[in-house]
């Protein structure tokens, strides 16, 4: 295959089990996301927020196998464990807040609705972030999905 073949990127061994390993953890959150409070929400499929942390996942997950396979010493590494800890800190914290944030706008949206004939607006979505349960999570199944998808890889 000639490099500017677009399919050689199906070759990028940390590309791959980066993508599956953040792939099944979407694909998880309908599932966990029920175990806690017994009501199927197929949505979570496809959006931000919910357990495991898919941004904390897909970080933490090109972090170690960029490590596993390029080695902990590349300078590589560096630039994707640098890369994560901003990912994370950012999923757990300003995200968070900003989700509170729109939580605050709504109520004070739908206080004003009630008293005033307000045109209606679109909710803004509260669910931006992650807790530190969600983004644990997201670590815990990156670590373990990446591990086993670079043992078993062909």
């Amino acid at each position: 295959m000639p490099p500017s073949d677009p399919l050689m990127v199906l070759q990028n061994e940390v590309l791959m089990i980066t993508l599956i390993t953040w792939a099944l953890a979407q694909v998880m959150k309908p599932f966990i996301h029920f175990l806690l409070v017994r009501k199927w929400d197929w949505g979570m499929l496809l959006s931000v927020g919910g357990m495991p942390s898919s941004h904390t996942t897909l970080v933490v997950s090109v972090t170690l196998a960029t490590g596993l396979i390029v080695g902990f010493n590349s300078a590589l590494f560096a630039v994707a464990l640098a890369f994560a800890m901003v990912v994370v800190a950012d999923a757990a914290g300003v995200r968070r807040e900003a989700g509170f944030h729109a939580q605050a706008l709504n109520t004070i949206m739908r206080e004003l609705m009630e008293g005033q004939p307000l045109a209606a607006e679109k909710e803004l979505r509260e669910v931006l972030g992650h807790t530190p349960a969600e983004v644990l999570g997201g670590i815990i199944w990156a670590t373990l999905a990446t591990t086993l998808l670079w043992y078993f890889w062909p």
